[in-house]
């Protein structure tokens, strides 16, 4: 599917400047490793679907990820600012070289898999937005079928309100909202138990 994108958003695996909320459990060598592999786990599940697929990252440079991914999939570096901006500038890229649909995923939630991938890029046919809710209060997905830069912006990133403002924003600018089944993200410590899941563990 040549128009349609899944862009992940992901940081290169260096100790000190990844997962930095893990450190205090994992230390900073353990905090890069699961980055690591979350990123690698993510990737997997998502080659499964038959859309493009575009790695945005933070850290590192092309030839870093390349080494470490392999060159199946398109790598960009994210721009400068803050979370907003920069998947901002990704769906604007994106809807640039006429993607119809986009749909935008970290590598925080590992029980995303591609029924729900495929759920987002079907759900884009009728609706304007798609949000996948996390049980932070943030959400794991963000799909759309044209470039809506307000939903990006005034948006308190990284809080238990993240989810509420974009949904707030999407019904003042009247947005047909599909939302995805609500899923768990790995970002403390203590969310650990649900990825161990997938580690035999």
């Amino acid at each position: 599917m040549p128009n349609e994108c899944l862009i992940i958003f992901t940081r290169y695996p260096e100790p000190g400047k990844t997962k930095t909320r893990m450190i205090p459990a994992l230390g900073a060598v353990g905090a890069a490793s699961l980055q690591r592999q979350m990123t690698e786990f993510t990737l997997f599940k998502a080659q499964k679907i038959p859309q493009l697929i575009e790695v945005h990252f933070a850290g590192g440079n092309v030839q870093l990820m390349e080494e470490w991914l392999g060159n199946d999939v398109v790598f960009r570096s994210q721009v400068e600012g803050d979370l907003g901006m920069r998947m901002q500038c990704a769906f604007a890229g994106a809807f640039s070289a006429e993607m119809r649909k986009v749909v935008m995923i970290g590598v925080d939630c590992p029980d995303l898999n591609s029924a729900v991938l495929t759920e987002a890029f079907t759900a884009l046919e009728t609706n304007d937005l798609v949000l996948g809710p996390a049980a932070d209060g943030g959400y794991y997905l963000i799909g759309l079928n044209c470039f809506i830069p307000q939903l990006f912006m005034g948006i308190n990133w990284g809080t238990s309100v993240v989810f509420a403002q974009t949904n707030a924003m999407a019904q003042k600018l009247n947005l047909k909202v599909h939302n995805l089944i609500m899923l768990n993200d790995v970002d403390l410590p203590e969310d650990l138990v649900f990825w161990q899941k997938y580690q035999g563990g």
